[in-house]
């Protein structure tokens, strides 16, 4: 089951996640839909809230970005780097915070540079509930970062300076009416 991404202005984006409950939901279900709904968007990453679900689980898939990649540019940190989070809890962001353009599904069409550390720490339940504690770096640690937000309330926009929001600004409220236009199903505030 594909779902409609829940676009910019949706109160469920800016709510801090609830964590799941081992039984709570049909998590195999909820995944498979999950990675369904990322692929028919182009996604990399996709987290419950931009399903309407304020809870903490996001799915990852960076693997595509490497497929046109020459060899010697393949990223190796994107190799099988496809991955379900519950639960997850951010340990420890460190290393230098580099610049790459970031965009969002519930965001369309908008695009910013956003400065991240290189590496983060993660505790993490996987989809059979084992828990993990990793580290990732490089476009793996920005992908999870940026999902991790989701699950916090934040946007990547929330990253930018004051006057590049300011200049979104339009652009923003033209999303939350739903007057843009994407090649997938979302769901606009009311």
């Amino acid at each position: 089951m594909i779902f409609p991404i829940v676009a910019y202005g949706d109160p469920v984006l800016r709510k801090v996640a609830r964590p799941i409950e081992k039984d709570e939901f049909n998590l195999p279900e909820l995944v498979e839909n999950m990675y369904q709904t990322m692929y028919d968007s182009s996604g990399i990453g996709l987290a419950a809230p931009q399903i309407g679900q304020s809870i903490r689980l996001f799915v990852v898939d960076g693997t595509p970005l490497n497929e046109d990649e020459e060899e010697e540019d393949k990223d190796p940190s994107l190799e099988g780097f496809k991955k379900v989070f519950i639960n997850p809890q951010v340990l420890e962001e460190t290393g230098d915070e580099w610049a790459f353009e970031e965009g969002c599904l519930s965001i369309p069409g908008i695009r910013a540079d956003v400065y991240r550390p290189e590496f983060i720490k993660i505790k993490y339940r996987d989809i059979d509930w084992n828990e993990h504690v990793d580290t990732f770096e490089g476009m793996a640690a920005r992908i999870i970062q940026h999902e991790y937000d989701h699950l916090e309330g934040k946007l990547f926009t929330d990253y930018l300076p004051m006057l590049k929001r300011q200049m979104l600004k339009k652009r923003l409220t033209d999303i939350t009416k739903g007057n843009v236009k994407v090649d997938y199903k979302m769901r606009f505030p009311k």
